[in-house]
């Protein structure tokens, strides 16, 4: 949906690029590059060049977007993320792809745990995580021209709608209530949004009022809904395909002990290589499935219980 939508608006608007590195087939670019290939650059495995290009095409004028494994741009990039595109202010967009634990099968080399922690600290670094085809769409809308520079992650395998058309709200920095409730909160990003608010309806069905929150956006965070969760729920569960040092529930965290502290959960990837499979095994795996966060909701809930007894 991503690079389907974005080949629509480049027929309009010459000065959208996009840049590649031998994978225009695993980000679905063969009709982009058929169709405009003026507007298309291949430059075979190299990542930090792609980046290096893309931050000059940027700074010439063109809306340029680089794409390929995350695996590989937030690893062997990052000095040209940093310095080329963040440090420069080159408002480049870097999609990408198959992150998180996408490629399960192949292990830690191509496993994407860590981008959200290390581009957080990147100053006037943006980052979006959608969360299904609906959300993307308007995602590759509004960075046509957002002034900044933007990474983008998105999975491998399609996944479950959580929104119901195109014309939900979406705005970069403003989360999304999907379910309101007074017990707990449980805020996801990403893939993980549609497994929280499956667990947040079965939470309902017995009685238990979850917040569900998609906080698509991870720089600039929305604090604003955090905090307010905070003070009328109580507690709160995150839940990320991440690491579970440095991503989503860190910036929530980072929030709640200064503004409204308040008990919490973080649903990650432990300290340890993760385990094979796919994604949805590693998902059950570490409980970040819809399962999972209901069960570690109730947990959540019978310990605070326990603590004011």
């Amino acid at each position: 949906m991503f690079t389907d939508t974005l080949l629509e608006l480049a027929k309009q608007d010459k000065d959208i690029v996009v840049v590649t590195t031998d994978a225009r087939g695993s980000v679905t670019l063969d009709a982009f590059a058929k169709d405009l290939p003026k507007q298309f650059v291949e430059l075979g495995i190299a990542e930090q060049n792609a980046v290096g290009v893309s931050a000059g095409l940027s700074s010439a004028g063109k809306k340029t977007f680089v794409c390929g494994p995350a695996c590989f741009y937030v690893a062997r990039s990052l000095e040209q993320i940093k310095i080329d595109v963040a440090y420069s202010n080159n408002p480049v967009k870097i999609l990408g792809i198959s992150g998180g634990v996408s490629y399960g099968a192949l292990g830690f080399s191509h496993h994407s745990l860590h981008d959200i922690a290390v581009l957080r600290t990147f100053p006037g670094m943006h980052i979006v995580l959608p969360c299904d085809i609906y959300q993307t769409k308007l995602l590759v809308k509004e960075l046509i021209n957002y002034p900044h520079p933007v990474y983008i992650r998105v999975g491998r395998n399609a996944v479950p709608n959580v929104y119901e058309n195109s014309t939900i709200e979406f705005k970069i920095g403003k989360a999304n209530l999907l379910l309101d409730g007074n017990d707990l909160t449980i805020i996801g990003t990403g893939e993980t949004v549609f497994h929280c608010l499956q667990a947040g309806r079965k939470l309902h069905a017995q009685g238990i009022k979850a917040r569900v929150i998609d906080m698509h956006t991870l720089k600039p965070f929305d604090r604003e809904i955090v905090e307010k969760a905070a003070r009328e729920t109580g507690r709160i569960i995150t839940v990320e395909e991440h690491s579970i040092f440095g991503g989503l529930g860190s910036a929530v965290a980072e929030i709640t002990s200064q503004e409204h502290l308040v008990p919490m959960l973080i649903l990650g990837i432990p300290d340890e290589t993760a385990v094979h499979g796919t994604p949805l095994e590693i998902f059950k795996h570490y409980g970040l499935d819809s399962d999972g966060i209901f069960n570690a909701s109730i947990a959540l809930i019978k310990k605070k219980a326990r603590s004011i007894g």
